[in-house]
């Protein structure tokens, strides 16, 4: 049976991966620092408490599991706009060196719309409210990514658009082609719903895509 560490388990698109996971009878490792407050009752699901910036904690969530799936997120917070933000980045540097030790190879991380090349593709009238309001998280995922794509690992990047809490429905467009890009909406259960079937899914390892619907 796969087993599935999601980090960024206790909200968002991670708890959402968590619930998705388990419909499709996988077994579960559910990584946060509020991992033990996870409400689901299930005998697939097992939770740990952890900080995704320590090599320890990260190193002791990979024992025996062969799937990562990576989905960090930063609160909603104003506070933060003038705040340099590396949780991505620093994370992420984490992690793949410890994945190479634990002899894990799958990786499916969450970005976003807007980080790496697909930044080019943020329409003019949209840029400056996205560069005010996120560049210093995009900033830091775009460095994300790329320790991603050097890392030698078997990678899916997920850009997800705008998120929404709506439901799963069977309108997501996954999109490879540069010239596709552009932006929408998608509920998180959609992505979660995406992360998921890349568990056994192999047409985007090695790809950036972009999530609308």
């Amino acid at each position: 049976m796969t087993r599935i560490l999601i980090i960024g388990a206790s909200g968002g698109i991670g708890l959402q991966a968590v619930r998705s996971a388990l419909a499709r009878r996988y077994d579960v490792r559910a990584f946060s620092r509020s991992a033990d407050r996870i409400a689901i009752d299930d005998p697939r699901l097992e939770t740990s408490a952890g900080n995704a910036r320590s090599a320890s904690d990260v190193s002791a969530a990979l024992a025996g599991v062969d799937v990562v799936i990576q989905t960090l997120g930063v609160a909603a917070d104003p506070g933060r706009l003038f705040k340099s933000i590396d949780l991505f980045s620093t994370a992420t540097r984490i992690l793949l060196p410890e994945m190479e030790r634990a002899g894990v190879r799958r990786l499916i991380s969450v970005t976003g719309f807007g980080a790496g090349d697909s930044a080019a593709h943020v329409g003019h009238l949209q840029s400056i409210p996205f560069r005010l309001l996120l560049g210093r998280a995009y900033d830091d995922k775009s460095i994300q990514e790329r320790l991603i794509v050097d890392s030698g690992l078997d990678w899916t990047i997920a850009r997800p658009v705008i998120l929404t809490n709506g439901p799963t429905t069977d309108r997501v467009q996954a999109l490879v082609d540069p010239d596709s890009w552009h932006w929408g909406l998608i509920s998180r259960a959609d992505v979660a719903e995406f992360l998921i079937g890349q568990v056994e899914d192999t047409r985007f390892i090695g790809k950036s895509v972009v999530l609308t619907t």
